[in-house]
C-alpha cells in the first residue's frame, strides 16, 4: 500500500510529514468550480473528491489516495486564493475585526472505498491598519492561500484566536486525516 497525496500544496506536503507519514505526491487537471449557490460546506468536499478521483487511474489499487481543499467563509461569500494582489487587499480589509470560518474538505479514497469529511475552524482577526494589509500583500504571501493569509506565516500577527484544528486553517485537518487513514490500515507512530 503506498499513500498519494493528491495535492502540490507545500503547506500539505509538510503536514503529511510532520504525521510521519511516507508518501509521494500525484497531482491531476481537476475542475475546482463551486457552485455559487451551494453550501460551502459540501462544496468544499466535493472538490476534494473530485481532486481524488481525478488522481485515481494514476494510482494502484492498493494506494491509498489522500486529497483535500480549503476555503474560507465570511457571511457566506467562500474566498478562494486572490486573482491579483488587489483582490488581496478587499479579501483582508473584509476579514478585519471579523470572525471567519476556514473549511477543508478531506477525500481518502482507496479501491472501491471512500471517505470523505469537511473540517471547520473559526479564526477571529483583530482590526487590521491598512498599511499592514498592503504591507503583508506585497509580500507575496497571502498569493496562494484561501483567504489571502497563511496561518503560520507573517498573518500570525493578525490572529486573535482560533476555536478547532490549527492545522485545518494551514490546509489539512491533521487530527482529521490521521482518523481517516486509521481507518484505511495506515499505521502512525508505528500504532
Amino acid at each position: 500500500m503506498n499513500i498519494i497525496l493528491a495535492s502540490s500544496s507545500p503547506r500539505r506536503r509538510e503536514l503529511m510529514e510532520r504525521m510521519g507519514l511516507e508518501f509521494s505526491v500525484r497531482t491531476a487537471p481537476t475542475d475546482e468550480t463551486m457552485r455559487p449557490d451551494g453550501d460551502p460546506y459540501d462544496e468544499v468536499a466535493d472538490v476534494s473528491r473530485r481532486k481524488a478521483n481525478a488522481v485515481r487511474p494514476l494510482c494502484g489499487a492498493d494506494d491509498v489516495i489522500v486529497a483535500a481543499d480549503t476555503i474560507v467563509v465570511l457571511d457566506g461569500l467562500v474566498m478562494g486564493k486572490p486573482r491579483d494582489p488587489e483582490d488581496a487587499v478587499d479579501m483582508l480589509r473584509r476579514l478585519s475585526g471579523r470572525e471567519h470560518h476556514v473549511m477543508t474538505g478531506v477525500t481518502v479514497i482507496s479501491g472501491d472505498r471512500s471517505e470523505t469529511k469537511t473540517v471547520v475552524t473559526a479564526v477571529r482577526f483583530r482590526r487590521l491598519l491598512e498599511q499592514e494589509i498592503r504591507a503583508y500583500v506585497a509580500s507575496g504571501e497571502p498569493m496562494d492561500k484561501a483567504g489571502a493569509y497563511g496561518v503560520q506565516g507573517l498573518a500570525a500577527i493578525f490572529i486573535e484566536g482560533l476555536d478547532g484544528d490549527f492545522y485545518n486553517v494551514m490546509g489539512l485537518p491533521v487530527c482529521t486525516l490521521a482518523d481517516m487513514l486509521r481507518g484505511y490500515g495506515v499505521k502512525l507512530m508505528g500504532c
